[in-house]
């Protein structure tokens, strides 16, 4: 069966909003929203290489689908192709079309016959005539797409944190998305769908190929132009008339709601997923940078009398991962010496948190001729519990901590309580209770202005195991990762969701600045001492010089 050009225009499928309504209601829905029917109207009228960026929990992907629908009940011949970042994003997809071509009575006559392709990844749809392509076809970005042909694809959140955490791999899904224009038919269409992961995202790039992108943002924002032009011509009407930080789909997120993401995500988060705020990051706002580390291996028991920093390209680590920004590196040391030293002191610095989002964080930091070595950092989200605590007192053995710090805040202490048993089995280390630190300034302040002195001046280390760990967090868990919270970290209240690790590693950090910065007052006083001393020394020794020579009276010629 296939719709007649009448028979489409007298039921109003012509018109794909029409349609979206339909499905909507099949699904018990509420109607589309304003935004859902300005995406819908963009996807039916927009050019054909588009991009839509919308909000997260928007519901563009199941709108794409049912535009899928829509493209093959007026044309039963057109073939699709669904690409998303891994097989089973694009599976997903394709098994939603499949689902709503079984249950909707209008759809019903596209089910695949007996003779038909009919799988998960692949399916034609009843009246269509034979063909090599399937009716509908999905695939992850890496996965065989070669020797495809479609009328449309649709790119569904090809870029994701697993494929576009560092430069290599968003240059490389850079490369993967042009063999869409070798796919893709004459006169066809290629939609991407998405919300950007990183700043330098993949969706930036697109317009140099000749895409359109339209940008529907969860709130009013304070700039239009901020976003170049790309901005939803129904939100930038909006905007004329209706205040920055209203919501521009209030009926899927209203107000409460954007704020309790905004604390959930933290703002570096919510600007790039629900704000779709790409602009590139200004030095000044994320004042961290990962170059200005010195990454290398770190010996247990002693640490090198010097090392120095360099910006060398030769010292970028290749095979290192990097999480930061687009072209932040991480650098191996220009010199070493090859002497070696036992290692001043070495700090566990704790975070702790109760159950929940946040982690109990640590950080073990050595110091050595005013260098810090950061060699241990990770979390638990167990809160207090036993084995939280039993494996903080065995990583302070491993590491043969001398103080342990904590952040006493929380409980007024109570966490050091509850640790010092588990300590004392395996360690001898120490709870310092006087220098545990009791914060009551802005958190997101204190940590830039403890750790940019220290990466300024190239004076932390970190052990090559911390960052080789680290990019494990990333690609599972990235708000937990230490590089994550280094380089998105900025000066606004509420920055990061969290940022236990990086709270526990300036805690480290600033355990030592305050001794060594003690030291040299101690030093410096005593200096002065010894030199006060001396001229005491000097002057006694001359008044009792001048006790000991005789005495005379009268005119020298005299004498």
């Amino acid at each position: 069966m296939k719709y007649t050009a009448e028979e489409i225009q007298a039921a109003g499928l012509d018109d794909f909003r029409v349609f979206l309504r339909q499905v909507w209601d099949f699904l018990g829905l509420p109607k589309p929203t304003r935004v859902q029917n300005d995406m819908a109207r963009y996807l039916q009228h927009g050019p054909d290489r588009l991009v839509i960026q919308a909000f997260r929990g928007v519901g563009k992907s199941w709108i794409t689908v049912a535009f899928v629908l829509w493209i093959l009940l007026l044309d039963p011949d057109k073939k699709i192709l669904v690409v998303s970042a891994g097989q089973k994003l694009s599976d997903d997809f394709s098994k939603f079309a499949k689902q709503l071509i079984h249950a909707m009575p209008m759809l019903q006559h596209l089910a695949p016959r007996f003779d038909q392709r009919d799988s998960a990844i692949s399916f034609d749809v009843g009246p269509a005539r034979p063909s090599r392509d399937p009716s509908v076809k999905s695939a992850g970005i890496t996965g065989q797409i070669t020797g495809s042909r479609a009328d449309v694809i649709i790119g569904d959140d090809v870029e994701i944190p697993k494929n576009s955490m560092t430069h290599l791999m968003r240059e490389r899904l850079a490369e993967q998305v042009k063999e869409f224009d070798d796919i893709v038919k004459p006169d066809g269409r290629i939609v991407f769908l998405g919300t950007p992961q990183v700043e330098s995202s993949l969706y930036r790039r697109l317009p140099k190929r000749g895409y359109r992108i339209r940008v529907w943002p969860a709130e009013i924002p304070e700039k239009v132009s901020q976003f170049g032009g790309t901005l939803a011509p129904l939100v930038v009407k909006m905007a004329q008339t209706t205040a920055a930080g209203t919501p521009t789909d209030p009926a899927r997120f209203d107000q409460e709601v954007l704020m309790s993401k905004r604390l959930s995500h933290g703002t570096a988060r919510y600007q790039l997923q629900y704000m779709l705020d790409t602009t590139p990051a200004s030095a000044e706002k994320y004042p961290l940078k990962l170059r200005d580390l010195i990454v290398m291996d770190v010996d247990q028991d002693l640490g090198h009398v010097k090392v120095v920093w360099g910006q060398d390209r030769t010292l970028n680590i290749q095979d290192l991962m990097c999480g930061g920004l687009d072209t932040d590196v991480y650098n191996a040391p220009a010199w070493r010496s090859d002497e070696m030293v036992k290692w001043t002191g070495t700090v566990m610095a704790i975070d702790p948190s109760g159950r929940g989002k946040d982690e109990t964080a640590y950080a073990v930091v050595r110091s050595h001729h005013g260098m810090l070595y950061l060699v241990a950092s990770g979390g638990f989200v167990e809160g207090f519990s036993q084995e939280t605590l039993t494996e903080l007192a065995n990583i302070c053995a491993r590491f043969k901590v001398t103080d342990v710090i904590s952040e006493r805040n929380y409980g007024g202490g109570m966490f050091e309580s509850l640790f010092q048993p588990y300590l004392r089995k395996v360690s001898s280390a120490k709870i310092d209770t006087e220098n545990s630190p009791w914060h009551s300034t802005q958190k997101e302040t204190r940590i830039i202005d403890c750790l940019l002195p220290l990466l300024s001046d190239h004076r932390l280390v970190v052990d090559r195991r911390v960052i080789d760990s680290d990019i494990g967090v990333q690609q599972d868990t990235e708000r937990y990762s230490l590089a994550y919270q280094l380089t998105r970290i900025h000066r606004e209240k509420g920055a990061l969701a969290n940022e236990d690790r990086l709270e526990a590693l300036s805690m480290a950090c600033a355990y030592f600045v305050e001794r060594l910065s003690r030291d040299r007052d101690k030093t410096l006083e005593k200096h002065k001492g010894d030199q006060i001393d001396a001229e005491l020394r000097k002057f006694m020794d001359h008044v009792v010089t001048l006790g000991r020579r005789p005495h005379h009276t009268g005119h020298p010629r005299l004498r």
